[in-house]
């Protein structure tokens, strides 16, 4: 059955992927992104592959943008839009860390309730929380992004259990993507070096720490989003998805070992 799948942090990367998967599909594919801008590029990609998706900017913390989904029958929402930021949590600032999870965590709550109250009401419907193997396991440097991940998990695995016991077929999964070359993890690692300063404690260990990244993005990253995308058209066409998804499976497997011996 073709459904209505709306998609926050379309504009670019997994997300923008999984628009065109899923309209591939068939789907009827809200495709949301953070300005205008990248909507006026999308809908320009759009047209070019001649795909069929309605595009609109849904900046997830504005209460006026959220409240713009009320108009569609949403069957499906995914839960993709975030940011990222890094730095030891001996000195980043605090702020940063909040502002991290007022996107990931919070405005995402506060969308999912909006979007669950037509799905409460109709008795049926999936929500999607694209989290990360971030939110599984503590990294160090990457700990302002990777505890919205860990909260996020968190919280959809709770909402999972409460649809459940309320009873009206909604399905709650998490999506958890591990190191994909798109950009946005080199984006949130660099973050940290616009502060890191003569003031920082880890000054002296900075090209040190520059080069270990480079060197773990060069072996771990996945080329493509294509394993990730796979999973979330799965979990948004299962009558009922499982808990989680992981790709690409080989970094899924080394979390899972990890957190097995104690990491």
């Amino acid at each position: 059955m073709n459904k209505t799948i709306l998609i926050t942090g379309a504009g670019s990367g997994i997300g923008r992927d999984a628009a065109f998967a899923l309209a591939a599909r068939g789907h009827r594919v809200l495709a949301t992104t953070f300005d205008e801008s990248q909507a006026i590029a999308l809908r320009a990609e759009c047209l070019a592959r001649k795909r069929a998706i309605e595009v609109f900017k849904l900046d997830i913390t504005s209460p006026s943008d959220r409240d713009q989904v009320l108009r569609f029958e949403i069957d499906v929402l995914v839960n993709n839009a975030a940011i990222g930021d890094s730095g030891s949590l001996a000195e980043v600032d605090v702020n940063r860390i909040r502002h991290t999870f007022e996107v990931n965590v919070f405005a995402t709550l506060e969308l999912t309730q909006v979007v669950l109250r037509g799905m409460i009401a109709r008795q049926r419907g999936t929500v999607l929380f694209v989290s990360s193997i971030a939110g599984r396991i503590p990294m160090p440097f990457l700990m302002p992004y990777s505890m919205t991940k860990f909260a996020l998990s968190a919280a959809g695995a709770a909402l999972r259990a409460e649809m459940d016991e309320l009873g009206r077929n909604i399905q709650v999964a998490l999506i958890e993507p591990g190191a994909i070359h798109t950009g946005f993890n080199q984006s949130m690692n660099d973050r940290k070096y616009e502060w890191m300063g003569e003031g920082s404690y880890f000054k002296d260990q900075t090209l040190k720490m520059k080069a270990r990244e480079a060197r773990i993005f060069s072996l771990l990253e996945a080329r493509s989003t294509a394993s990730i995308v796979r999973q979330m058209v799965k979990a948004a066409e299962a009558r009922r998805p499982r808990l989680r998804y992981v790709a690409p499976w080989a970094q899924g497997a080394m979390v899972r070992l990890a957190r097995i011996f104690g990491a």
